[in-house]
């Protein structure tokens, strides 16, 4: 068993997914950790159960929240509705905040487990317009995780690993694919039926679509 540890942000999406995967090909010993934040739908979290149980994973968490009570966002306000039409500047499915607080918790269980590792699927290539999708909100994040743990205060560097940053959606799914995701089993869709069937018009189904497309890869979204 690898002794190499690492956490690893698991929404139950394709990118995250993907991220999990390029973790565990380079040996590391995955600890999964989703969060039930107040989202829309909860079948990203069962999607992420999933993928947990499928890639064998060290083990998984799922961390409850309330950005909800927040609001401010499509994804937590039923309010909101979610786009499906392309707009300019950030958009209204941003929630708030929500990496800065992921990965703040993401920190304090790697500190827990030893790992030295923080892997996220974040991408700034298909940028969609989040600020704490880029790479210097994982610059930042990272310098704070090394001043604010006991582990950077000792000398063992805590690192922040994004390695879909620079990637397009395609050769995300292409590398992906390599190293065997099973995308069948990831949901992306904003407003996703319970049975984890997609939308087909929101922003992030039209980039996960457009990826597929590009890639010459089939696509296994099931759509409503």
């Amino acid at each position: 068993m690898s002794t190499k540890k690492a956490v690893v942000l698991l929404s139950g999406g394709l990118d995250s997914a993907t991220v999990l995967a390029m973790a565990l090909a380079e040996g590391y010993l995955c600890h999964t950790l989703s969060f039930d934040y107040g989202q829309r739908h909860r079948v990203e979290l069962q999607a992420a159960r999933q993928i947990a149980r499928h890639m064998q994973v060290a083990d998984h968490k799922v961390v409850g929240l309330d950005l909800k009570g927040i609001g401010g966002s499509a994804l937590t306000d039923l309010a909101i509705a979610v786009p499906e039409a392309p707009a300019e500047g950030i958009p209204v499915t941003y929630v708030p905040a929500r990496n800065t607080v992921f990965l703040a918790l993401a920190l304090g269980w790697a500190e827990v487990q030893e790992a030295r590792d923080i892997f996220m699927g974040v991408n700034a290539v298909d940028y969609s317009g989040y600020p704490d999708g880029r790479p210097e909100f994982i610059r930042a994040v990272e310098q704070l995780a090394n001043l604010a743990t006991r582990a950077g205060v000792e000398g063992q560097h805590v690192h922040i690993r994004a390695p879909l940053q620079e990637m397009s959606k395609a050769d995300i799914i292409r590398a992906g694919t390599a190293l065997g995701v099973d995308y069948g089993l990831t949901v992306s869709c904003y407003q996703a039926k319970e049975d984890g069937s997609a939308c087909g018009r929101c922003d992030s189904c039209r980039l996960r679509a457009a990826g597929f497309t590009e890639a010459g890869i089939a696509d296994p979204t099931r759509y409503f």
